[in-house]
C-alpha cells in the first residue's frame, strides 16, 4: 500500500492509514467517512496523476485479476460514493472525470486551468538498478563521463570469460526454475495442508446500505445478521459474532488492524442495495494476513427470493475456505413481506427498543403464523421486557408461549431452543432444563455467542463453576465487544477478585469511557478490601453515566467518612430515588448490602422473589450477599428459587 499523502482543493488523503480530511472553517479539519473499495480507488486515481484509468484497471486493482466480480455495479457504485464523499456533481466535476469508452481521470482546476494533486509525501526512490550500485552514491562526473575501457585488453580472454559466465548462468537459471516446478507442483502432494491460504476464523464486516436512503439500514444489519448466523453454523470455522462485527459499521480501516482487532484471519465485506422488487449483492472474502483477494461474488435476486441468499453465500464461502458444514435444512418459504417485518423486529431489538420490537415480531407472525425465527425474537423480547420495563409476571407466560411456539414450528432453529433456555433459567428458575435447551441451541450452532454466554450463567447456577467459566470464556472469544465487562463479572462471582481486576483493568485501558467496565472494577476491589481504588473508580463510572453531581457528592462523602459513609449515603440515595419512580427491589438489595444491613437487605430480597425478578437466579452466586449464608431465611428463601442447589 501506499505510504503517500495527497493534497488536492480542501482535502487531503493519508493513504498509510486510509484517511481522507476536509479542511473546513477556521481551518478546522474534518475527517470523511469512505469504505475500503472506493478509498482504494480514490488512492488509484490519485496515483496516476492526472491520466485515464482504465476500468479494466480498476478491477484489477481493486479486485484482483482472477477474482470475479459484477464489474459494472461495483466501479460504479464506488465511482459513486467517491463523489459523494468529494460532494463532487457527475455532470460538472470538480475531480472524477470520466472519459468516455475508457475509464476515469482525476484532475482539479486552479485559476481555471488544471492541476494534478500535490504529492504532499513522495515515494520513496526506487533502488538502483544496477546491483552493485547499492550504498554507493554516483556522482555527476560518473555519470557524464565513464571511464572508457583500455585498448589493449585481451579480446579472447573476455570472450571465453564471458562465455562460461553465460553457461553458469544458464545452469542456474535451470536450477531455480526446476525448484519453482518441484515447490508449485509437487508441495500440495507432500504437504497437503500447506495451502496459499487457510481462513480459520472469519469476521463479517456490515453489509453497506446502498439504497442512499438511511431508513433501509435495517435491511442491510439484518441481511448481516442472518449472514452471520448462517456462516456460523460451519462446524470447523471460528465466526465472530454480530455486536463485534457491528463496531465496524461504516469504519474505512484497514482489513489487517481489523482482522487483528478480532483475531480472525479472513474477513468478508460487501454491499446490499435493495428496490422495489429487487435486492443486488455483493461479497468478497479476504485473507487478512497478506490483504489477498480470495474470492468474489454479486447476486441478483427477486425480493421473494432474498431471505435465502445468506444460506446461499454462506455454503458458496464454506465451499472456499473448505471448512465443514453441517447438513443444509430443508429451505423454508419465508413471506418477503414477513420476512422484511422480521428484520424490522431485530433491528429494534438490538437497540432495546421494546415496544417497535414487539409490533414487528407480532406482525411478522400475523403475515406468516408458522415463521418460527419471529417466534423466537417475540419470546426474546418479552423476556428482555421483564427485565427492563415491564412486571415479569406479566411477560412470564408470553415469553414461554412464544419460545415454545418457535421450538414446536422448527426444533432446528438454534435462536428457538436458546429463547427456551433463557425463559427456563430467568422466568422458571429451572437450571437443569436450560442446561439442556442451552446445550442443543450449541450444538446447533457451535459459533452461537449468546447461547454460550447463556449456558454460562446456567451452569454457574447449578455451581459448576470451571464448566461456567470455559463457557464465559468462549463466549468473550466469539463476541468480544458484546459486553467488554462480563468475564471480569465473572471472576467477581466466583470469588477470583484478582482475576476479575486483572481483566477489568485490561478492558478499561482498552475501553476507558465504558461505565459498566469502571463499576464493575470497582465493585471487584471493594470484594478485594481495596476501598480507596474502589472509591476512585465509583466516582469515575457516575461520571462517565452522566452523574456528575453524584459523583461529587460520593467524594464528599468519602471525605467525611471514608467507605462506610459512601455505602450509607448510596443506599439513602437510592431510596429517594425509589420515592419518584420505579426502582427494581433487587437493586435495593444489591445497594443496602454494601452497608451490611442484614434486615434490609433480606427484605428487599423477599420482595424481588414475590415479584419473581429474573435475576433472582443469580442470587446464591453473588458475593455482596455472602454476609447472609448465616442466615436461616436466606438458606429458606434460596432453596425456594434452586432447592436442589442451595446450601
Amino acid at each position: 500500500m501506499s505510504e503517500s499523502q495527497y493534497k488536492f482543493a480542501e482535502f487531503q488523503l493519508d493513504c498509510s492509514s486510509f484517511e481522507l480530511r476536509r479542511q473546513g472553517r477556521a481551518r478546522k479539519s474534518e475527517r470523511i467517512s469512505l469504505e475500503r473499495i472506493p478509498m482504494q480507488l480514490l488512492i488509484l486515481l490519485l496515483e496516476r496523476q492526472g491520466s485515464v484509468v482504465t476500468r479494466q484497471e480498476i478491477v484489477d486493482r481493486l479486485w484482483g485479476k482472477d477474482v470475479f466480480v459484477d464489474t459494472e455495479h461495483g466501479i460504479n457504485t464506488a465511482v459513486r460514493k467517491v463523489r459523494q464523499a468529494l460532494k463532487d456533481d457527475p455532470d460538472n466535476p470538480r475531480f472524477v472525470h470520466t472519459v468516455s469508452g475508457r475509464g476515469y481521470r482525476f484532475t482539479t482546476e486552479k485559476n481555471g486551468r488544471p492541476e494534478t494533486p500535490e504529492l504532499v509525501e513522495p515515494r520513496m526512490p526506487r533502488p538502483p538498478s544496477n546491483p552493485h550500485s547499492l550504498g554507493q552514491s554516483l556522482s555527476t562526473t560518473d555519470i557524464a563521463t565513464p571511464e572508457r575501457a583500455p585498448a589493449s585488453r585481451d579480446l579472447t580472454s573476455r570472450d571465453r570469460t564471458k562465455r562460461k559466465t553465460t553457461i553458469v548462468i544458464a545452469a542456474l537459471s535451470l536450477l531455480a526454475a526446476t525448484l519453482l516446478v518441484v515447490i508449485v507442483v509437487l508441495r500440495p502432494r507432500l504437504f497437503p495442508g500447506a495451502q496459499a491460504f487457510q481462513i480459520h476464523s472469519l469476521a463479517v464486516i456490515p453489509l453497506s446500505n446502498l439504497s442512499g436512503d438511511p431508513s433501509q439500514d435495517y435491511f442491510a444489519d439484518g441481511m448481516t445478521d442472518e449472514l452471520i448466523t448462517a456462516l456460523a453454523k460451519n462446524r470447523s470455522l471460528r465466526v465472530v459474532s454480530r455486536t463485534s462485527a457491528m463496531q465496524y459499521k461504516g469504519v474505512n480501516r484497514p482489513v489487517r488492524e481489523i482482522a487483528r482487532e478480532l483475531g480472525v484471519d479472513g474477513i468478508l465485506e460487501g454491499s446490499i442495495e435493495r428496490s422495489a422488487n429487487r435486492v443486488h449483492m455483493t461479497a468478497q472474502l479476504i485473507y487478512a494476513p497478506t490483504d489477498t483477494h480470495v474470492w468474489a461474488e454479486s447476486y441478483d435476486r427477486d425480493l421473494n427470493q432474498a431471505f435465502s441468499l445468506p444460506s446461499e453465500l454462506s455454503e458458496t464461502i464454506a465451499k472456499e475456505v473448505k471448512a465443514a458444514t453441517s447438513p443444509a435444512p430443508r429451505q423454508r418459504y419465508v413471506n418477503p413481506e414477513a420476512h422484511d417485518a422480521y428484520l424490522r423486529g431485530r433491528y429494534f431489538w438490538f437497540s432495546f427498543n421494546t415496544p417497535q420490537s414487539l409490533l414487528y415480531f407480532e406482525k411478522a407472525i400475523q403475515l406468516q403464523p408458522d415463521y418460527a425465527a419471529a417466534w423466537a425474537g417475540l419470546a426474546d423480547t418479552y423476556a428482555q421486557a421483564g427485565m427492563e420495563d415491564r412486571p415479569p409476571l406479566q411477560v412470564m407466560p408470553k415469553a414461554l408461549a412464544a419460545a415454545r411456539k418457535a421450538v414446536e414450528l422448527d426444533d432446528s432453529l438454534p435462536e428457538a431452543h436458546n429463547a427456551m433456555a433463557a425463559w427456563y433459567l430467568y422466568y422458571g428458575w429451572d437450571a437443569p432444563r436450560s442446561d439442556a435447551e442451552s446445550k442443543r441451541a450449541i450444538e446447533l450452532d457451535p459459533n452461537y455467542a449468546e447461547a454460550h454466554q447463556l449456558h454460562a450463567f446456567t451452569l454457574l447456577a447449578m455451581n459448576r463453576e470451571a464448566e461456567a467459566l470455559a463457557e464465559q470464556k468462549r463466549a468473550v472469544e466469539l463476541d468480544p465487544f458484546a459486553r467488554p465487562f462480563i468475564l471480569g463479572m465473572f471472576y467477581t462471582a466466583i470469588r477470583q477478585y484478582d482475576a476479575a481486576i486483572n481483566e477489568l483493568r485490561l478492558q478499561h485501558a482498552a475501553r476507558p469511557n465504558d461505565g459498566d467496565v469502571v463499576m464493575n472494577l470497582s465493585k471487584a476491589y471493594w470484594m478485594k478490601g481495596m476501598y480507596k481504588e474502589s472509591q476512585e473508580e465509583f466516582e469515575e463510572g457516575l461520571r462517565l453515566g452522566g452523574k456528575p453531581e453524584a459523583a461529587a457528592a460520593a467524594h464528599l462523602a468519602w471525605i467525611r467518612g471514608g467507605e462506610k459513609a459512601v455505602e450509607q449515603w448510596g443506599a439513602e440515595n437510592l431510596k429517594a430515588r425509589a420515592r419518584q419512580e420505579y426502582v427494581y427491589a433487587l437493586s435495593m438489595a444489591g445497594t443496602i448490602a454494601f452497608t451490611g444491613d442484614k434486615e434490609q437487605t433480606l427484605k428487599y430480597l423477599e420482595q424481588a422473589y414475590r415479584e419473581h425478578d429474573p435475576d433472582m437466579i443469580k442470587v446464591q452466586n453473588e458475593p455482596l450477599f455472602d454476609f447472609l449464608h448465616s442466615d436461616p431465611r436466606y438458606g429458606a428463601l434460596l432453596k425456594k428459587i434452586v432447592p436442589q442447589f442451595a446450601p
